[in-house]
């Protein structure tokens, strides 16, 4: 398999684990606009490409894809991720499986009031969600929502702009001076639980899923998390799943309150704690190379012992400026 990660960045640990499963066979490529991106320095080969609204952007990851025979294709950030599905036949023309969801699903998942409604029209548990003040002012009277609430972009990630609100003045104004946040009921007495799923390209089920519990979370992802199995959860993932068109690796967020799931949201793609998944055994590189080959993956759920903790640190990569620059 010779796959290419597409806006590389810090993911280091990730293209480490795909080198370790791919052992000696195959190239795994790396693109990023920046030369101090680390993980690029992971890959076997490292391309500087154009921004990815850069008009030759997609030209670009084409030509690479044509002079490495790259037989698929993935991002890790989430804005490339509509980019890759509205340009996936470009690279099924030329034999390079795009590991993103399709382009209805991708437009679902990076709007998160789009997808709130679409979740409550497909009878889908999530958090309760509203767009603009009233809309909240309306169910508040009613008494089923009530402060705190968190407020967030409707677009986005890292947990960027994410924030507590106390009250409807601080509310109010925060609306007011940001318009693209949307107001969220506050989960405070919930677990916060992640999910990485494995969505097989040929029969387009799901077909791997290890969960965890969120023990701590700094910037916008899980830095610590212990693993649990629980059926409950892999049915309610299935029935979820079954309303989307995802391909390849997912990253699926809930909360559990009161013997309940509820769904908080989609990244389709691989998610940072996935390194946890693969440190305890699950192992997406070799259903990736499976598809590739043209093998459909049998669903295997539950292959990893529970309560194994994964607790995130931060490292470094050392390069000389000479060789960053040739």
């Amino acid at each position: 398999m010779n796959i290419l990660f597409c806006s590389a960045g810090r993911r280091c640990e990730l293209l480490k684990n795909f080198r370790k499963s791919m052992g000696n066979e195959g190239k795994i490529i790396a693109t990023d606009i920046s030369l101090t991106a680390p993980a690029i320095y992971m890959a076997d080969k490292y391309y500087i490409v154009p921004r990815i609204d850069d008009d030759n952007y997609i030209p670009t990851i084409l030509d690479i894809c044509k002079k490495e025979e790259i037989q698929a294709i993935t991002t890790l950030i989430d804005p490339e991720i509509m980019i890759l599905a509205e340009n996936r036949s470009k690279f099924e023309e030329i034999g390079v499986e795009v590991l993103t969801p399709y382009k209805e699903t991708a437009e679902i998942c990076f709007d998160k009031y789009v997808m709130y409604e679409y979740l409550k029209g497909k009878n889908i548990r999530t958090v309760l969600t509203y767009s603009d003040v009233a809309s909240f002012k309306e169910d508040m009277s009613e008494g089923k929502i009530d402060f705190p609430v968190f407020v967030k972009p409707r677009t986005g990630s890292g947990s960027v702009g994410a924030r507590k609100v106390e009250n409807m003045e601080i509310l109010e104004k925060s609306m007011m001076e940001d318009s693209s946040l949307i107001i969220q009921e506050l989960m405070s007495d919930a677990l916060d639980i992640d999910a990485d799923i494995y969505v097989d390209t040929i029969s387009s089920q799901a077909v791997s899923l290890f969960s965890k519990k969120k023990l701590e979370t700094k910037i916008g992802g899980a830095s610590k998390t212990i693993s649990f199995k629980d059926d409950k959860l892999n049915q309610f993932v299935s029935e979820t799943l079954q309303v989307f068109k995802f391909n390849g690796p997912i990253d699926m967020d809930f909360w559990y309150r009161d013997g309940e799931y509820y769904l908080s949201e989609i990244n389709p793609r691989f998610g940072g704690g996935y390194l946890h998944a693969y440190g305890a055994g699950v192992d997406f590189v070799k259903l990736i190379e499976n598809n590739i080959n043209g093998i459909e993956n049998e669903a295997c759920f539950g292959n990893y012992e529970e309560d194994i903790v994964m607790m995130m640190y931060d490292s470094v990569v050392i390069e000389k400026i000479e060789g960053l620059l040739q």
